[in-house]
């Protein structure tokens, strides 16, 4: 199985394309920093504020369930799976190449 080289998908494939597909409502929004309920644990109150993302810098936080990361993370957390398996998931849902490293 080929490798994936994940530096070149975190660079094509930013935070704001993974929220919107995750259809993220941010609660509240100071700039680049955007606050609302956790896709990775399902926050039960839309008004929750537990999730925190920088989309300039496209790193997460949660408060209540301590996940935390970039964009590739975060789609592989609330798709429970590995990097790997989401980075292929990715480039294919948003039509970006693959970026594949071929060892020899």
């Amino acid at each position: 199985m080929p490798g994936v080289n994940f530096q070149l998908v975190r660079e094509r494939i930013t935070m704001r394309d993974v929220l919107q597909l995750l259809y993220f409502e941010a609660v509240s929004r100071r700039g680049d920093q955007w606050r609302g309920p956790c896709p990775v644990h399902g926050s039960q109150n839309p008004r929750s504020r537990s999730f925190s993302v920088n989309v300039r810098l496209g790193r997460y936080h949660c408060f209540s369930c301590g996940s935390r990361g970039n964009a590739l993370e975060l789609w592989a957390a609330v798709q429970q799976k590995s990097v790997y398996a989401a980075a292929v998931e990715l480039c294919e849902r948003l039509g970006v190449e693959i970026p594949w490293v071929i060892r020899w």
